[in-house]
Order: C-alpha cells, then sequence, then structure tokens
C-alpha cells in the first residue's frame, strides 16, 4: 500500500462524517417540515487491500482502506403507506358526508321553536283553537296565519335543500380540478425522479413531495400505488417512478390516472349530470371512459350525499328527505283540502298540487280571507266539529303516507335524519382514529427526533475530530520519511 494513502484514507473519512453531518443538519432543519422523512447517511467500508491477483504483494491478510458514503437513504415504510391512503380514503368519504348530513340537521333545526315540527305542531294548535272557538274570527285568522307558515316553512326547507345540493355538486367540480391538478404533478414529479434515479441518484425529497400528493390524493379517490425500478443502475437504489390507479371499495383497479412507466396520465373527466323528475343529479364521473364513482372518497360521499341516477330512480342522502318532505307537504296540503271542502266550500285553503314531485316546494296558502275558512260541517256558527277534523288530519293514518299520521311521518323523518347523522359521525371517528394510528407508525418511522439527531451530531463531529486528527498522525509519519531520513553522516 502507498505510503501516502493513509492521507487518502482520512480524507475520505472525513468527506463521509462531514456528509453524515449534512444530512444530519438537513434533519434538524426539516424536524417542523409537514411530510418530511428523515434521512441517514449509510456508511461502507470501502475494498479491503489487496485484490486478488497474478501481481498481489505477500501480506499476512487483507488491509481495511477505510469508510464511504454508500446511500443517502431516507426512512420510509411503504406498507404502512398503504395503509394510511386506505384509511385516509375512508376519512374523506366520511368527514365529507358527516358535514353535509349536519348542515342538513341544522337546516331542520329540531328540537327547536322554529323548525318543522313546531310549525306543524302551531297549525295543529291554531285548528283546535278554532274548534273550541268557532264563531271568533282572530281564531280564523291564526289558522290562516299559521298555516302559511307551514307552507313557509317547507318551501324554505326544500328551497334550501337545493341550494345545498348545487353547493355540493360545485364542490365536486373544484376537488375534480384539485385532483386532475395533483395528476399532472405527480406526472413531473415522476419525470424528474426518473431523470436523477438514471444517474443513480436517491431523489429523497422528491420522493417526499410525491408522498405528500399522493397523500392527498388518496383522500379524493381510493388509490393504490406501483412503482418501477427498471431504469435505476444495478447496485443503486431508489424508490422508483410511481404508477397511481384507482380502485373501488372492493380493491379493484377501474383505471389508470398516472403511469409512471410510460409517463401517461388520465385526468378525471368534469361530472356527467341526468335530470329525473325535475332534479339534476349526477349520472357518472369518470377516468378515461370508465366510471369512478365506486371508488370511495371525498368524490363519493359528495355524490351520495347530493344526488345520483341508479336504475333510472334518484338517490342520495338530500334527494331522499326532499322526497320525504314533498310527500308530507302533499299528503298535508291534499287531506286538509279535502275535509275543508267537505264544509261546502269550494275555496281550497292550500294550492292544488297534481302529485307529491316538488309538493314541499309548491305548497301554499290560497284561501286569503280568514272568513272563508269552514268550521262547521253543517253551516251551525257554533259548531267547530269540522276545525276538529281539520286537525285529526295530524293524528289519524294517512293514505299518502302509507296509512302514517303525518306526525307519526314527521316524527320519523327527523329520526331518521338523526340515525344517519349519528352513524356518519361514528364512522368519522372510527376511522380517523384508525388513521391516526397508522400515521403515527408511520411517524415513529420517518418523524425526525432531535434528541436523536443531536446525539448523532456529536456523534458525527467527534468521528470528524478523529479523522482529522489520523491525518495530522499520517502528515507526521510522512515529514519523518521525507524530510529526516537518511540525514545520519551529513
Amino acid at each position: 500500500m502507498s505510503t501516502f494513502r493513509g492521507l487518502e484514507m482520512s480524507r475520505q473519512a472525513l468527506s463521509t462524517q462531514q456528509s453524515a453531518l449534512y444530512t444530519t443538519g438537513h434533519n434538524i432543519s426539516n424536524a417542523n417540515t409537514p411530510g418530511y422523512s428523515r434521512q441517514r447517511v449509510n456508511m461502507q467500508a470501502m475494498n479491503a487491500y489487496p485484490t486478488p491477483g497474478m501481481n498481489s504483494p505477500n501480506l499476512p491478510g487483507q488491509v481495511g482502506t477505510g469508510v464511504e458514503a454508500g446511500s443517502v437513504q431516507r426512512l420510509r415504510n411503504q406498507f404502512l403507506d398503504t395503509q394510511f391512503r386506505a384509511e385516509n380514503a375512508s376519512v374523506g368519504y366520511w368527514s365529507e358526508r358527516s358535514e353535509a348530513l349536519s348542515r342538513m340537521e341544522n337546516l331542520l333545526n329540531e328540537p327547536s321553536d322554529t323548525g318543522i315540527e313546531a310549525a306543524t305542531s302551531d297549525f295543529w294548535s291554531s285548528l283546535q283553537e278554532a274548534a273550541a272557538n268557532p264563531e271568533q274570527n282572530g281564531a280564523r285568522a291564526v289558522v290562516l296565519q299559521s298555516g302559511g307558515a307551514l307552507a313557509d316553512t317547507f318551501n324554505h326547507l326544500s328551497s334550501s335543500m337545493n341550494d345545498i345540493r348545487s353547493d355540493l355538486q360545485t364542490e365536486t367540480e373544484n376537488t375534480i380540478n384539485q385532483a386532475n391538478d395533483m395528476i399532472k404533478g405527480l406526472d413531473e414529479i415522476n419525470t424528474q425522479i426518473k431523470k436523477l434515479e438514471t444517474h443513480g441518484y436517491n431523489a429523497n425529497d422528491l420522493y417526499d413531495k410525491r408522498d405528500n400528493m399522493l397523500d392527498d390524493l388518496s383522500g379524493i379517490v381510493n388509490i393504490e400505488v406501483e412503482y418501477d425500478d427498471s431504469h435505476i443502475p444495478q447496485g443503486k437504489q431508489g424508490d422508483g417512478t410511481a404508477t397511481v390507479k384507482v380502485k373501488d371499495e372492493e380493491g379493484n383497479a377501474l383505471a389508470t390516472l398516472v403511469n409512471g412507466v410510460t409517463g401517461e396520465t388520465n385526468e378525471i373527466d368534469d361530472p356527467v349530470y341526468t335530470k329525473i323528475d325535475g332534479m339534476t343529479v349526477f349520472e357518472s364521473i369518470s377516468v378515461n371512459g370508465m366510471d369512478i364513482t365506486s371508488s370511495q372518497g371525498t368524490i363519493q360521499s359528495y355524490v351520495h350525499t347530493s344526488g345520483y341516477a341508479e336504475d333510472g330512480e334518484v338517490k342520495g342522502d338530500f334527494p331522499e328527505m326532499l322526497e320525504k318532505l314533498d310527500n308530507l307537504a302533499y299528503a298535508i296540503s291534499k287531506s286538509f283540502n279535502e275535509v275543508h271542502q267537505e264544509g261546502g266550500t269550494e275555496v281550497p285553503f292550500f294550492n292544488e298540487l297534481a302529485d307529491s314531485k316538488g309538493a314541499a316546494g309548491a305548497m301554499e296558502v290560497i284561501l286569503e280571507d280568514p272568513q272563508d275558512i269552514v268550521v262547521s260541517s253543517n253551516g251551525n256558527a257554533g259548531s267547530g266539529d269540522l276545525a276538529s277534523e281539520l286537525a285529526d288530519i295530524f293524528t289519524n293514518p294517512n293514505g299518502e303516507l302509507d296509512d302514517v299520521s303525518v306526525n307519526g311521518y314527521l316524527e320519523s323523518m327527523i329520526g331518521e335524519i338523526g340515525v344517519d347523522a349519528n352513524h356518519a359521525n361514528t364512522m368519522l371517528d372510527s376511522t380517523a382514529t384508525l388513521q391516526h394510528q397508522v400515521n403515527n407508525q408511520r411517524q415513529s418511522i420517518s418523524a425526525v427526533s432531535l434528541d436523536e439527531e443531536m446525539t448523532n451530531m456529536v456523534k458525527f463531529q467527534h468521528a470528524y475530530n478523529a479523522a482529522a486528527r489520523g491525518m495530522t498522525a499520517m502528515d507526521e509519519l510522512i515529514d519523518t520519511v521525507i524530510n529526516r531520513m537518511g540525514l545520519v553522516g551529513r
């Protein structure tokens, strides 16, 4: 081995320990950077001297030649990433659905003094008062007023729910635009990573950027990620380029968003809408001709809450609630008019509705004069029997509601939305807990520990100082050989 080999060995040690210090500093600098994965320098011994050959010197054994930085490794577990993204899709779905159902609950505002149940109760009470005091014009005026308030309540609920449906459809389109931006970004990052990996470099910071984008995308649609490392030189390491596919709830791949091998991308198309019974709902949301609404995430949540077409029928949380409101409004309007006209009047109290479609939004009181309200079936001014019958439509079985009373149907409707909202909140808490647990596992591997990094910094600093001292010792040895040997007798 060359006399100067000792200097080179010390120089390599200095360089390796210095790179470890740089990496430690990089970790400390990014300790609070979201999505950053800590890195470490993998040190490895260099090939020993001599190597086998015909001209190899005759030595007792091989002599070590020092250390080198083999690679700068990013500490990340792809299996935990896969688990996190699966849970993130569930959290994305239940989070948006819970929020939408919460908006519905707030709109119904039950129990309260201003909700539909209170308006129905006030109308029923006014009829009871008119039955008890049939000769008082003031009682009839209260019936007219409370009936108008009930119709206004139905109109407001119908209009507000349709507004929320429209907002959810707009949010779907905005979310699709965000997802398409991520798809473009993932393709660009793949291209940059491939260029670096082809030359044998690990693109650690780009890996982090890609993983953060994949995490965000997994909340919008459920995805699976595959990696291709065929372009990485032999002996080198790297994550490779990512191929991203949308998968359904059963784990089957539906469509490819980003192809890491060919560099091709497929964006999510704009939603296709259809109109059924005057209501505009989602028909499909596709990628490359394949419907992806079966993929769990925020997009699916928007579809399930705002409304979608299935076998020619409208499904979804808000459409189903609107249908129940329409049924209730139609049943009240039709039954009230029928009983009211039994008193011999031809003037209906509520407007005549052809059917239940859109009844909640169209319901209104068309009778203007309280004197036209009939409270007696036989014209007797002192009788309020017809007003009692009008009040009974809220408690008697109603054929328009499958023989369920108006009050019973209303209580069932309010109870169902409460159960659905509670279920959504429970599922959100459950999936969020699982997501949090998996993320904690990820962080235990990838997160930066300042205590550990400070310990490493001290360790590498001492190693650097020792290597520097070794170089000084070798310098003294060489000085002895060059400047002091062969001077005897001069």
